[in-house]
């Protein structure tokens, strides 16, 4: 599962809450002096060669403050779903407290042409129906109950199978809440939950340079290693 995903002009890493400040130290070594601004929602970074780190907070007029609210505890739903599997859950503090995983059947597809490959479509395509109306009803069963208690929700898996669901009208008020990123996850299943319920604790910095991005800089960036 990559920790890092291109955004326009730039990437966005996700780095533990309690790595932030040293995160922000770093940035500052590779790029130079660092210029820090705090708004209402977000903390902006501008360096010296003209790159930028831009992050979402929930409140502070500090840096100390900053991380020291990001690395409180949160209660936040997970939705993972890819065509035939998903993984719901709420997850404390990056631990799971209740969870749904479930896989259906979806062929892929048919190369073969003809009446052969129109039936097989047919059959896939009711498969994939079936699937993700399991996932939309575990989504429905596991979060909409406890939408009071979450502080947020996290997406994972494939956008196309997430836009089914958010078309489900039971679900509007658990996409309403629902961060933008959408975590890059293999098949769900538990373990995948567990692992997700960490990352979904992690910032979100996006970066915007003009130095050269890559594999190793990626790396650096996002603090590993360090």
């Amino acid at each position: 599962m990559s920790r890092v995903r291109p955004v326009p002009g730039g990437r966005a890493v996700e780095v533990e809450p309690e790595r932030v400040q040293g995160w922000i130290g770093r940035f500052a070594d590779r790029h130079g002096a660092v210029d820090i601004r705090i708004r209402e929602h977000e903390l902006v970074i501008t360096a010296a060669d003209g790159a930028t780190a831009t992050f979402a907070t929930r409140g502070g007029t500090s840096v100390e403050e900053v991380v020291a609210n990001l690395t409180r505890p949160r209660r936040i739903g997970l939705v993972l779903v890819r065509l035939g599997g998903h993984s719901v859950g709420v997850a404390f503090g990056g631990k799971v407290e209740v969870s749904a995983t479930d896989r259906k059947q979806v062929h892929g597809r048919n190369k073969a042409g003809g009446w052969s490959q129109q039936r097989f479509a047919r059959r896939r395509e009711g498969q994939a129906r079936v699937a993700l109306q399991a996932a939309a009803d575990d989504v429905f069963r596991v979060l909409v109950p406890r939408l009071a208690q979450l502080d947020g929700v996290v997406l994972g898996g494939d956008w196309q199978s997430l836009d089914v669901l958010r078309n489900d009208r039971r679900l509007a008020d658990v996409f309403s809440i629902a961060e933008e990123r959408v975590l890059d996850v293999p098949e769900p299943r538990r373990t995948v939950l567990d692992e997700a319920a960490e990352r979904a604790r992690c910032v979100e910095i996006v970066i915007q340079d003009t130095r050269a991005t890559g594999p190793a800089a990626d790396r650096m960036d996002t603090g590993e290693g360090a």
